[in-house]
């Protein structure tokens, strides 16, 4: 049986002091990813990756971080927030079962389905049976997902209280971040107990053998960023070969590098030639 995810025990790891060797596996990574990226358009697989997490943990710079290399035809982030005038009253996957990808693609969400047995249940949105009911619901979906050939991967970013402060503090001081932290924030941030308990049983409930949790401590940005990015890498490229495709046949048998290098050759001559002519 799979040990259980607890945060207390994450917060128990030593961190890691050398940010130049993680900025550099960063850059590694972020190369890798592209490949990955590539791979997943030109055989039209898709793939999803969630991120949830405390508020200013870092979900946001993550996912910057692992898009910033890639082609943005190839990828959709979608914020996830209260749910639009027209979803509600509607099931509450049905807003995210718009947002899945289309073969080729990576759907990347910040925030998701599991604001049903986070936020909605530490508020009292919703009734305790409807909660407890969307743990199935939620596992039945992704083996749904997984079984039909989606990468799901679910990553949560774990910050201290103490952290969490340190940084809404800072986005006050720094006035093109204080639009990030809202009244929201800190009454959640006084409910501390009460969202560690929904996210343990989160874990507990969700973590399964087809869509498991990974759980991130993050309180260094630049190791939960890197670690993120070890995980979606190695995750997504496992059984797929990544190298990049070979030389379209069709672009071979137009001459392909050779013809290409001919033709700049002499386009530079000419540009060479006029400006000889202009001297004389």
């Amino acid at each position: 049986m799979a040990q259980k995810i607890r945060l207390k025990d994450l917060e128990r790891q030593k961190l890691p002091k050398n940010r130049d060797a993680f900025e550099k596996r960063l850059q590694e990574l972020q190369f890798q990813m592209l490949l990955i990226q590539q791979t997943y358009f030109h055989e039209k697989r898709r793939a999803i990756i969630v991120f949830e997490g405390w508020d200013s943990a870092g979900k946001g710079g993550t996912i910057r971080r692992l898009t910033e290399k890639l082609d943005p035809r190839g990828f959709h982030v979608w914020p996830i927030g209260p749910p639009r005038p027209d979803e509600q009253g509607r099931h509450y996957l049905y807003r995210f079962w718009r947002r899945l990808p289309e073969p080729g693609l990576l759907a990347i969400f910040d925030r998701s389905w599991y604001g049903r047995v986070l936020v909605e249940r530490v508020e009292h949105l919703i009734p305790k049976p409807v909660w407890k009911r969307a743990y199935r619901e939620i596992n039945e979906f992704e083996r749904m997902l997984v079984d039909d050939g989606v990468r799901l991967i679910k990553i949560f970013l774990h910050i201290t209280p103490e952290e969490q402060l340190r940084r809404f503090a800072k986005r006050l001081e720094t006035p093109y971040k204080r639009w990030k932290l809202t009244a929201n924030d800190i009454r959640n941030h006084r409910r501390w107990p009460d969202y560690v308990e929904a996210i343990e049983d989160m874990f507990d409930e969700t973590s399964t053998d087809v869509a498991p949790w990974t759980a991130l401590f993050a309180e260094t940005k630049w190791v939960g960023r890197t670690q993120a990015l070890e995980v979606i890498t190695k995750t997504l490229a496992k059984g797929i070969d990544v190298r990049p495709p070979p030389i379209d046949p069709e672009v071979k048998k137009l001459g392909g590098l050779k013809y290409l290098l001919r033709e700049m050759k002499k386009i530079e001559e000419e540009e060479k030639r006029q400006k000889q002519k202009k001297k004389e």
